[in-house]
């Protein structure tokens, strides 16, 4: 009996993780396909001087951090989903305070906080290039090439850090983490999702900046970050993956620079 309601929690939050991702998926491709059909009106004005016409008005904050937020979810939420399910296999010694799925779900929560955070400092910085006339105002993309190029030599720079290595080892060895930081009850929950959020957010903010290179309305470009961040937490031989997007983020950057 006990067996079969740890595999039916573990179910729970599996579909409630697929759910949520899926939802996050389908508000992206909605968004990116009206910002695709506004890019195509605009340039359909025929005859009309564009060089004359008012930029578009700068979007609500909370729209773009919302727009963020959700793009943090369905970019975040499939490598996390290991770390999640295995902290469910750890809560089962609270069921007996209450069971192991609310202390599941405030990890994931508090984990999921931590991107928020990320998200409104994303919205600052998007904000900010908007005003500095830096970034495209359909397609959120940085405009200068060296920019861009700078970037992305940043991006791959960090990839073969230390403190790139040691968040990305924390984020893909969910039993190391656990052992290590656990604490039975609702604080220690809140804490070990703050503190794995953390490690991720080390570990990926600097990928994440690179929406900016390829555009953060490219659906296309954030399905290719998300797998890179998934492959490197997830598959085997990580530090070949982080190494080679390494390579591939600094031959981009150096051919934007020169070229």
């Amino acid at each position: 009996m006990l067996r079969s309601t740890l595999q039916r929690d573990q179910w729970i939050i599996l579909v409630c993780l697929v759910t949520v991702c899926a939802i996050a998926w389908w508000w992206l491709l909605d968004m990116s396909s009206r910002a695709s059909t506004a890019g195509m009106d605009a340039m359909d004005m025929g005859g009309m001087d564009m060089t004359k016409m008012a930029m578009p008005a700068e979007p609500p904050l909370f729209a773009t951090f919302l727009m963020w937020f959700v793009m943090m979810v369905a970019m975040m939420v499939p490598s996390a989903a290991p770390m999640i399910l295995i902290y469910e296999r750890f809560a089962e010694s609270t069921r007996k305070a209450g069971g192991a799925l609310m202390p599941t779900a405030l990890f994931a929560l508090l984990y999921l906080a931590v991107w928020a955070v990320f998200s409104l400092a994303a919205t600052i910085a998007q904000i900010l290039l908007s005003r500095a006339g830096l970034i495209d105002a359909t397609s959120l993309a940085i405009g200068g090439r060296h920019i861009a190029g700078g970037l992305l030599i940043a991006a791959a720079l960090y990839q073969l850090s230390p403190i790139k290595r040691s968040c990305l080892e924390n984020c893909r060895s969910p039993f190391s983490f656990l052992r290590r930081e656990w604490g039975p009850g609702w604080r220690a929950a809140a804490r070990l999702g703050i503190k794995h959020g953390i490690y991720c957010v080390g570990c990926c903010w600097l990928l994440m900046s690179l929406l900016f290179v390829g555009g953060v309305m490219n659906l296309a470009w954030v399905a290719i970050l998300a797998v890179i961040i998934l492959v490197e937490k997830v598959a085997p031989l990580p530090h070949v993956t982080r190494v080679a997007a390494a390579g591939g983020a600094l031959f981009a950057g150096i051919y934007l620079l020169l070229f």
